[in-house]
């Protein structure tokens, strides 16, 4: 069936129907573009939204990406981008392969109808002239028959009349004679007339016309041929992204699987652990015993009861954790709290007369002084924190993890360096052999390049490995104290009582050596409770040992004292195993400075 025979006489319908399918054809080509400028804008915005979350430092620079939750974030980040990707190839797809072919086709689709159509019309025309023709010569024989018949009668009354004259009636005759020749030829041309516009009329209805409706049919069964093969190109474009969108999120589905909440816990055990020790109890201060005390005995400048003070300092300066490394509290000098030395220090024992209560000034002292003990905060470091080659100003586990990096990178350029070398070397006998290729001289300056800083990184190996070495010392020290004193109780305090004799005294003295290495005991809260201030009314401290520096320090925190390389000093302290000396220098001065830059000998 087609539209020449079944439609021939629908030219009306088939020219509304060919112009519906084709605005049809524009109308999907403008959904695609509008559905491709979709795809795009969506694709924008989502690297638009990748690089809005994805990190902002430098991978090797930012701590969070050793976390396998933040390593995933960034691998989601990554998949999400290339989905995008693959979204801005469907767009482009789109627009390529049906915007612009179905546009194309389209107004070639649009030249053709209009041809087929003038084509239709100019036959049409034609047949509307033939017919236009053929009523003129019918209505002209019509006429010329009329004519003849009038004249007819006319010569014929006149004949029958006898007063009409000879002449009127030959007259009438030709006239009628005429007419009636020219009723002839009227009728010759209507009849031709007619046989011409029938056989155009026939050619017209079953043959021109149906030609040009069945170019019709076949140009329109054509465009949605077309137009359904840019249907299929829809989906097409969307199954060529769908195996790479596929990995896509088969990537993300990868990077969820791959959060580790345990190896994300070690992580940050790794990067924060400082490897302290943590820190003891403290002692019990009884400021009780003062008010059972007889007015000889509550002297606070007695040299009788200095020993005792001491030791009772000292052994509550070893139950201190040092949380700071720069920043080591020191009790301050009474003279920061008011001036000159209360009375009842400076002239000994109390009297009566004094007119000043020992709780009086006790309470003044305590309200005026902070505790010793660190906050956490110091843990993080001040802002005037000073940078050391041996990261000394880190914790120590920190420290260590540091320096085995600084090691590793410079066995590296070791490496590197020596491999530098045995290139060279071959290239310098290759030379010496055959002396066109090069001069073997020209060699020597980057040899001899080579070799010092083979030397330069061997004195840094050197130097790393036997900082790394007392860095996970230190980091075992600190582990064992730690679990001793978490596995055991605590010892009796051997501090004896704040009335003993003079006689005591020695004793006392040797009491404070060993409670410096043993932890006290319970029954130290007999200790006279100014023991916290004790360093700022006794005499200067006899070393304990020598010791001298090995680099320089630069004493910038408070409680630090500067030295420079190869200086003599006197040991003061021992480290307690914080990474902390107290020396005191010829010229005058005491403070702490990093253990790790000296060379102790003890007394």
């Amino acid at each position: 069936m087609d539209w020449g025979t079944e439609l021939w006489d629908q030219f009306e319908v088939l020219e509304r129907h060919t112009q519906w399918g084709l605005d049809l054809l524009d109308k999907y080509v403008k959904f695609v573009k509008e559905r491709a400028e979709v795809e795009q804008a969506y694709a924008k915005q989502l690297r638009s939204l990748v690089k809005k979350y994805l990190p902002k430092r430098p991978t090797k620079d930012d701590p969070e990406v050793k976390f396998s939750q933040q390593q995933s974030f960034v691998q989601l980040l990554q998949e999400v981008n290339d989905f995008a990707g693959q979204r801005e190839l469907v767009a482009e797809s789109l627009g390529i392969r049906v915007c612009l072919e179905l546009a194309k086709y389209s107004q070639e689709m649009k030249q053709e109808r209009k041809m087929h159509f003038q084509e239709g019309r100019r036959a049409q025309q034609q047949l509307e002239n033939g017919f236009k023709q053929l009523e003129n010569s019918k209505r002209k024989f019509e006429r010329d028959c009329r004519e003849a018949e009038k004249a007819a009668h006319t010569a014929e009354r006149l004949d029958q009349d006898i007063n009409a004259t000879k002449a009127d009636v030959e007259k009438a005759k030709q006239q009628a004679h005429l007419r009636n020749h020219m009723a002839e030829e009227s009728k010759n041309e209507y009849a031709a007339q007619l046989q011409r516009f029938n056989r155009d009329q026939a050619h017209f209805y079953f043959s021109q016309m149906p030609q040009i409706f069945d170019k019709l049919q076949d140009m329109d069964e054509r465009r949605a041929t077309h137009l359904g093969a840019g249907y299929g190109l829809l989906a097409e474009a969307e199954l060529q992204v769908v195996p790479i969108i596929g990995k896509c999120l088969e990537g993300m589905k990868v990077a969820a699987e791959s959060v580790d909440a345990k190896n994300d816990s070690q992580v940050l055990i790794e990067l924060h652990k400082s490897g302290f020790a943590r820190p003891g109890d403290l002692e019990f201060e009884d400021f009780s015993q003062v008010m059972n005390r007889v007015p000889s005995d509550s002297s606070l400048g007695t040299p009788d009861g200095r020993p005792e003070l001491r030791a009772a300092s000292s052994r509550s300066r070893a139950k201190r954790w040092p949380f700071g490394k720069k920043n080591k509290p020191r009790p301050p000098s009474l003279s920061l709290l008011g001036g000159h030395l209360p009375s009842t220090l400076s002239d000994g024992p109390s009297s009566p007369r004094s007119g000043r209560d020992p709780l009086a000034i006790l309470s003044e002292i305590s309200k005026s002084v902070k505790p010793r003990l660190a906050s956490f905060r110091s843990l993080r470091g001040g802002r005037g924190t000073v940078v050391t080659e041996d990261f000394s100003h880190l914790p120590p586990e920190q420290q260590r993890k540091r320096l085995q990096q600084q090691l590793e990178e410079r066995n590296r350029e070791l490496q590197k360096e020596e491999d530098q070398r045995e290139a060279l070397k071959k290239m310098k006998d290759v030379y010496e052999k055959t002396p066109q290729m090069g001069d073997p001289a020209s060699l020597e300056p980057r040899i001899a390049e080579t070799l010092g800083n083979i030397e330069r990184l061997k004195l840094e190996v050197q130097k790393y490995e036997a900082w790394l070495a007392e860095a996970e010392s230190r980091v075992l020290s600190n582990r064992g104290d730690s679990l001793s004193r978490h596995t055991r109780p605590p010892d009796p305090p051997t501090t004896a009582p704040p009335d003993s004799s003079s006689s005591s005294n020695n004793s006392g003295s040797q009491d404070n050596k060993e409670s410096s290495e043993e932890p006290p005991s319970e029954e130290g809260q007999d200790t006279p409770i100014y023991t916290e201030f004790d360093e700022d009314f006794e005499e200067p401290a006899s070393p304990i040992g020598q010791c001298v520096a090995i680099y320089h320090f630069e004493g910038s925190s408070e409680g630090t004292v500067s030295m420079s390389e190869g200086e003599d000093l006197s040991l003061m302290e021992e480290d307690k195993g914080d990474g902390w000396t107290r020396v005191r220098r010829k010229q005058g001065g005491e403070g702490y400075v990093p253990t790790s830059y000296l060379r102790v000998t003890l007394n």
